[in-house]
């Protein structure tokens, strides 16, 4: 089966678009990067249903308060959480939509059962 391009997609050309498309793709990258780490995939993976607490995420990691830290901080870095104070207490959420829908993804790749046909 071979892919084909949709319609409705422009096909660079140019060395503008080139260039563009190179830019776009270290975008990709450093997106991806961020991602590429299990713990922080799985703090994005239970952010992606609500708010967390530093406390919450620790007990569903089952991880120490400096590791889940230290992943918060790259994630937060990357601007794909952000973080709200209330008292004491820090929450953390998905700031970018693209993670969101990376996540939406990955899960419907990897963490669904598929249905016996």
């Amino acid at each position: 089966m071979k892919n084909k391009i949709p319609d409705d997609v422009k096909v660079m050309e140019s060395s503008a678009d080139l260039d563009d498309m190179a830019e776009n793709a270290k975008q990709a990258t450093d997106f991806m990067k961020a991602m590429a780490h299990e713990s922080r995939l799985m703090i994005l993976c239970h952010l992606s249903s609500g708010e967390k607490s530093v406390t919450e995420l620790e007990d569903l990691l089952a991880l120490r308060q400096p590791t889940v830290s230290q992943q918060l901080a790259r994630l937060r870095l990357e601007r794909l959480i952000t973080a709200r104070r209330d008292g004491k207490t820090i929450y953390y959420s998905i700031a970018d939509d693209r993670a969101l829908k990376m996540m939406e993804v990955v899960y419907g790749m990897f963490c669904t059962v598929p249905e016996a046909g």
